[in-house]
């Protein structure tokens, strides 16, 4: 277990053929990545299943299933994460595992890294092991080129917000459309420190 993957993020860049590329970019192969046990459940129906699709959910289930899951987190950090609202059980048991054993999480939930942001411990223990997707389309379109990533996500570019306005045909360079989320993200998320940088090459 080396990189700890939300339930949302998986589901953009495995939608995009872009998972273990992703995976890659941070150093570790798809099968020392872990997953929330209630995925696979999300993709037969539920919110992932509207947004994403039948077609789509269905061909993730199999890549769901085969990526062992999160099932236990250490209770000093789950029960500071409890009472909060806009963190869902499974996002506490990914970022109390996270901070516990100093591991990566890929997570695309802003809503709780925004509550994450408040709590005593955690911006610390987590400083720079939250990876955001922005990040990992960045470093992707450095390693592939921006022409293959945005192949790869058309068939899913309309159900994140980012990835339709940063990979649009309009837009001659999605790099700095993503660069500058990336910003936006790094102020709005402070004290979190992020991982990745979104600099000019």
């Amino acid at each position: 277990m080396r990189l700890l993957v939300d339930s949302d993020a998986f589901c953009k860049l495995a939608a995009s053929d872009l998972l273990s590329d992703a995976a890659e970019c941070l150093g570790v192969r798809l099968q020392e990545c872990r997953r929330l046990p209630a995925l696979p459940y999300m993709l037969r129906r539920g919110g992932l299943h509207r947004t994403y699709g039948a077609a789509v959910c269905e061909r993730l289930i199999p890549l769901a299933e085969s990526m062992p899951p999160v099932r236990h987190a250490p209770a000093p950090w789950l029960e500071q994460l409890a009472p909060i609202p806009a963190i869902d059980p499974g996002e506490a048991i990914l970022f109390a595992t996270a901070a516990d054993l100093q591991l990566p999480v890929l997570s695309g939930d802003l809503r709780a890294l925004r509550a994450l942001k408040r709590l005593d411990r955690f911006p610390e223990a987590l400083s720079g092991r939250i990876v955001l997707v922005e990040a990992v389309l960045l470093a992707l379109c450095r390693e592939l080129g921006a022409a293959a990533v945005r192949d790869r996500i058309e068939p899913v570019r309309q159900a994140d917000t980012v990835m339709r306005i940063c990979f649009s045909p309009s837009v001659q360079d999605p790099e700095q459309g993503l660069r500058s989320y990336l910003r936006d993200r790094e102020n709005e998320l402070a004290p979190l420190v992020l991982w990745g940088a979104y600099e000019e090459k």
